[in-house]
């Protein structure tokens, strides 16, 4: 005898694929941590997935400034632009909210991401676009050192002088 006797599967396949389609349209209240620009980010509720990061766009400007922009997600003068009035990769609508996928965003911008799922934890590495504005610059970034008689130097001390970095390491 049938339990739900208004729905009617005509194989295992069907049904199956009834169950995944009301599955997706639910939300995830799954809370992940966020480790970006030497801050934690703490993201209150996520989109099921297991490969990707899925915020509400709110969330995406906390993590790393991008904001969803009519022409895209934008940070600064820098706009990806996304498809916006149906679900694709880059942006979903479940129970009208919207969701949008950190990770594929990174994917597009060569930015380097690890995940650590017992935990939820997502750590993203530099954005390159940020090393190439460093890499244009040509100036390495001040930092201060102990030099061999104790006394604490900084390399902006010898701005406008040639310099030379000598490093060893012993791994």
């Amino acid at each position: 005898m049938n339990q739900f006797p208004l729905m009617k599967c005509g194989s295992v396949k069907v049904c199956t694929m009834l169950a995944l389609i009301l599955m997706s349209s639910f939300v995830s209240a799954q809370s992940a941590t966020v480790l970006y620009n030497d801050e934690v980010i703490e993201v209150s509720q996520t989109l099921a997935d297991a490969n990707d990061l899925w915020v509400i766009p709110e969330d995406l400007t906390r993590i790393n400034g991008f904001v969803l922009k009519p022409q895209g997600a934008c940070l600064d003068e820098l706009c990806i632009p996304i498809i916006q009035d149906r679900d694709n990769d880059m942006l979903v609508t479940r129970s009208d909210q919207k969701w949008f996928n950190v990770t594929e965003l990174a994917n597009i911008l060569q930015q380097s991401f690890v995940v650590d799922h017992a935990t939820s934890t997502w750590s993203f590495g530099a954005m390159p676009l940020e090393r190439r504005s460093f890499l244009n610059s040509a100036q390495a970034p001040d930092f201060e050192l102990e030099d061999r008689n104790g006394n604490m130097v900084k390399l902006s001390d010898f701005r406008g002088k040639k310099v030379l970095l000598v490093t060893w390491a012993s791994w």
